[in-house]
């Protein structure tokens, strides 16, 4: 997920004036607030399948939290949030939005995605270069591990951890060690799709942000080929964007195959099916 860090009105925060979007740019204008972010026109590729949310159900979320990564299991939801001196590990309560659990992340780590291995959770960094993980149940922590360059999005596909650093580039980690085992380019049409942020892992896919936009991927690991787009600029309503950041943040539920969806400071959670 993210970058060098312009945000733009988050001491606001503090004061309860939610007036300009948080946003960590490299050198990019944050979106306009308060418009709703647009889908890049997406040139038709043969083979790429276009998919929009369909909207099953709505639940409150915490418009305090940066959103960097969601996981579902077995009907719990955990979250981990960012921003130096604000990212934390949660167990969140998805019907009322409640925070559970929470374990602060010490300043200055800058906390990004999030998966779960087994009972173990996986927590990146966004500049740390560090992994660190925790119990699920106790959110004790365990093991930490080294990795070189920024983290963005992580998941299991149940043997590896894949990894998202804000390039166009996946890398795919041993859970034991977090050592890199191999790499893959996303590519659309043959062009690179960078900015990957926020990952999931679905059986044979995997689903990535792509950051500053409405727009998630459906990714083959095995060639990096994007094989859908999918359009989620009709979830947030524009009156409700003002004061907020990017769409961040999927889950996959495998009880009903649909996907949690929610953004960075963003007062909604979304229970969504991807749709033609």
């Amino acid at each position: 997920m993210n970058r060098s860090v312009q945000l733009l009105a988050l001491v606001a925060l503090g004061a309860g004036i939610l007036g300009a979007t948080a946003c960590e740019a490299t050198g990019r204008a944050a979106p306009a607030p308060p418009a709703a972010a647009s889908v890049p026109a997406v040139e038709q590729r043969v083979g790429t399948e276009r998919l929009r949310v369909q909207i099953v159900q709505t639940y409150p979320h915490d418009p305090n939290a940066f959103t960097q990564g969601l996981v579902l299991a077995g009907g719990r939801l955990f979250e981990s949030t960012g921003l130096e001196g604000r990212s934390s590990l949660r167990e969140v309560d998805l019907a009322t939005g409640r925070v559970l659990r929470r374990l602060d992340v010490p300043a200055p780590v800058f906390a990004e995605g999030l998966a779960l291995v087994g009972t173990r959770l996986f927590q990146i960094t966004w500049k740390h270069e560090t992994v660190y993980t925790y119990d699920r149940d106790t959110f004790k922590k365990g093991p930490t591990f080294p990795y070189s360059g920024e983290g963005w999005g992580l998941c299991h596909n149940g043997q590896e951890l894949v990894m998202s650093d804000g390039s166009a580039r996946l890398t795919f980690r041993g859970p034991e060690t977090f050592r890199a085992m191999r790499e893959v380019v996303v590519r659309e049409g043959g062009q690179p799709v960078d900015q990957l942020n926020e990952l999931e892992c679905v059986g044979p896919h995997v689903y990535a942000n792509v950051w500053m936009t409405d727009r998630i991927v459906r990714i083959d690991p095995k060639t990096g080929a994007v094989t859908a787009t999918i359009d989620a600029s009709n979830l947030l309503p524009a009156a409700e964007r003002y004061g907020t950041d990017v769409l961040n943040g999927i889950a996959h539920d495998p009880s009903n195959d649909t996907f949690l969806i929610t953004g960075k400071l963003w007062p909604r959670l979304f229970r969504v099916r991807f749709v033609r």
